[in-house]
């Protein structure tokens, strides 16, 4: 994936997305990170409701707890 020069010798931090947000952007800001696209992640995230778990509970700690992107 292309990376801007100016935000390559920055270093990497998790934030919600405003560029690629549908809900609150935890899933979008998950995706910036790792380089995936958001829309793989979004996938993964509502496949993984198939199985039993926090799936909900971690999304709405998450959407508290990571910053909103400057």
């Amino acid at each position: 994936a292309y990376q801007d020069p100016d935000t390559s010798q920055r270093p990497r931090t998790l934030y919600r997305s405003r560029r690629y947000r549908v809900i609150a952007g935890v899933c979008g800001g998950l995706a910036e990170y790792f380089g995936w696209d958001p829309t793989v992640v979004r996938l993964l995230f509502v496949a993984s409701f198939i199985l039993p778990g926090p799936q909900a509970i971690f999304y709405l700690v998450a959407w508290i707890v990571m910053p909103d992107e400057p």
